[in-house]
């Protein structure tokens, strides 16, 4: 007699996808949210981190109801209104002594290796994030050291990465897929001295479909930004620590923030403030410290994938005043 392996849970709350293990109730969820941030400027140089400037609202697909595109019902999961003024840059949470490895495709293009997005972790090809020891990913890896900032855009221009890696624009959106550890390679109860300060009860979260659709909805795409300096760490546990069969997959619908409003009866999230009364706030800029960890190697297709603003001009790029209703 076989035993069908149980996929991993995904809930959303409080506007952060939770996944967990259903087996495992002791270990806390871990944490995928996703940070407004401002467009750095496409100058060529090598910018430090940009601060976060809240979450964006998350609602599931299935609570949208019939104001949901067929396409998107489909495929399920979770959207977003974002727009092409501002940027994202993606939270990661694991407990540190149960990680989880993280795969994010942009189009189901890997944001990290350049290839089709697939659910294999393979040795000696890391296309993936750990977590820990991996906090964020602010865009695509398409540099030693450096990363190129995930900044939303309007499909059928033929700027988004979709479109330069692929030569077509069908799919947008990111795509997550989320693999826990196999039996006996982390602990399956907290430390001793975490017991007392276990994480609350998510009672209050929304299930979400794990399954992937094959249907295409256009939409809205990542295309690269500017530049900044940022690593992704390789896998300290090897590519053997990750059950890839038994994990999570979870489309993040993007949609212009104009549209949020018919989308969700919901009003629509303000406009992020622009360059200028950024700096005027004097709002941090961060530096990481992290001499000690590497960087994983970057795929040579990356140099042929050329910034938004390369594509298009400085002045969409750097513009605050995009209509994003009439995408």
């Amino acid at each position: 007699m076989t035993t069908t392996k149980q996929l991993l849970e995904v809930t959303v709350v409080r506007d952060a996808i939770l996944v967990s293990d259903p087996e495992l109730g002791s270990v806390p969820p871990t944490s995928i949210a996703f940070e407004r941030t401002l467009r750095i400027p496409d100058d060529g140089h090598d910018w430090p981190l940009p601060p976060g400037l809240g979450h964006f609202p998350l609602r599931t697909v299935t609570s949208l109801g019939d104001r949901a595109p067929e396409e998107m019902r489909r495929r399920g999961g979770v959207v977003l209104p974002i727009y092409q003024a501002e940027a994202l840059w993606i939270s990661l949470h694991a407990p540190r002594w149960r990680p989880m490895a993280i795969k994010v495709g942009a189009g189901m293009v890997n944001a990290v290796s350049a290839e089709p997005l697939d659910a294999e972790v393979r040795d000696g090809r890391e296309d993936y994030l750990v977590t820990p020891p991996q906090p964020w990913l602010d865009g695509f890896k398409t540099g030693e050291g450096t990363i190129s900032q995930f900044v939303a855009m309007p499909l059928g221009r033929g700027v988004t990465v979709e479109g330069q890696l692929t030569g077509a624009e069908s799919i947008g959106g990111l795509q997550l897929l989320v693999a826990g550890p196999r039996p006996g390679r982390f602990p399956t109860e907290p430390p001793r001295e975490l017991m007392a300060a276990r994480m609350m009860a998510y009672d209050d979260g929304i299930h979400l479909s794990s399954v992937l659709m094959a249907e295409p909805m256009p939409a809205m795409g990542l295309g690269a930004g500017g530049r900044m300096t940022q690593k992704v760490y390789p896998d300290p546990h090897g590519a053997g620590t990750w059950d890839a069969e038994r994990g999570a997959r979870i489309w993040v619908h993007l949609v212009p923030a104009g549209l949020w409003p018919a989308l969700t009866g919901e009003p629509c999230p303000p406009t992020p403030a622009d360059h200028p009364t950024y700096v005027s706030f004097g709002l941090p800029w961060f530096a990481v410290y992290d001499e000690p960890l590497g960087d994983v190697p970057v795929d040579p297709r990356w140099a042929g994938v050329k910034t938004v603003q390369a594509l298009e001009g400085a002045a969409l790029a750097g513009s605050s005043a995009v209509d994003n209703a009439s995408w």
